[in-house]
């Protein structure tokens, strides 16, 4: 079974830069970790291929430096790691980035799951699983809580939802996004470690995609940040000193008609 993982990196620090005239964040030169949520797509690929045989790839979007994250995949199994890493993908939004991954997954050849984390961090926007299964015309389910059954033309998981879970059959290929509930992430081994510090990390550039650069970066993001500021800071509210709910409304009444807000 052909495993795909899309792995994201988010900055390690809140002291990121932004670039004024595009109003996105400048992640050259910054340190970064794998998206937390990643972790436990990483780890869901890795028991899949464990009981079923195959191979997992992890995918990441990024600056070079975004090939120390990927190694921690590396580190913790997975049998292969992809950088997309091209001046073209900077500024990307969610339907850029999905675009762009999803060529990846393409150039990949065969695959039977995509597996992504729920969302990332840094944007919360959850947006970036559903749009490459979009993308590749394949069925997706968001919020996995756990996978009860797999074969070669089916998967059966839990879907997570506010009241208690929904249990979904799609067939394969498809794409799903999973909760930390899906399972606790796995420590590195220190055979692991060494591998992944020799192995190759290999990189792929819009060409390499065969990629339409009008759907690519910047341009390929109809969502654009048109500002960006701090927000005004407002004083503390005022507490309604009483004994009593009476008493309080009564005291609140007071200080309103003393304002001549009433």
């Amino acid at each position: 079974m052909n495993l795909a993982v899309l792995v994201k990196q988010v900055p390690e620090t809140t002291d990121v830069r932004i670039d004024r005239k595009t109003n996105t964040l400048i992640r050259e030169g910054v340190s970064s970790i794998v998206n937390p949520f990643d972790m436990y797509a990483v780890e869901q690929a890795l028991r899949i291929r464990d009981e079923h045989g195959g191979r997992v790839t992890c995918i990441s979007m990024g600056p070079p430096q975004a090939e120390a994250a990927l190694r921690e995949t590396l580190a913790l199994g997975a049998d292969e790691a992809i950088l997309l890493s091209d001046k073209a993908f900077a500024g990307a939004d969610t339907l850029a980035t999905s675009y762009t991954l999803a060529k990846a997954i393409l150039k990949l050849g065969e695959f039977d799951l995509v597996i992504c984390g729920k969302q990332a961090i840094d944007g919360d926007t959850a947006q970036v699983g559903p749009g490459v299964a979009e993308h590749l015309d394949i069925p997706h389910v968001t919020y996995v809580s756990k996978v009860e059954e797999i074969s070669n033309r089916h998967i059966r998981v839990r879907r997570m939802i506010e009241e208690g879970y929904d249990v979904i059959l799609s067939s394969l290929p498809a794409l799903i996004t999973v909760v930390k509930e899906i399972g606790e992430p796995r420590m590195p081994s220190i055979k692991g470690t060494l591998r992944a510090r020799k192995a190759q990390v290999i990189t792929w550039t819009a060409r390499d995609l065969e990629a339409d650069e009008l759907m690519l970066g910047l341009s390929g993001s109809p969502t654009q940040v048109a500002r960006i500021f701090s927000p005004e800071i407002r004083p503390g509210g005022e507490i309604i000193e009483g004994n009593s709910a009476c008493e309080k409304a009564r005291n609140l009444i007071t200080q309103l008609k003393a304002s001549h807000t009433l």
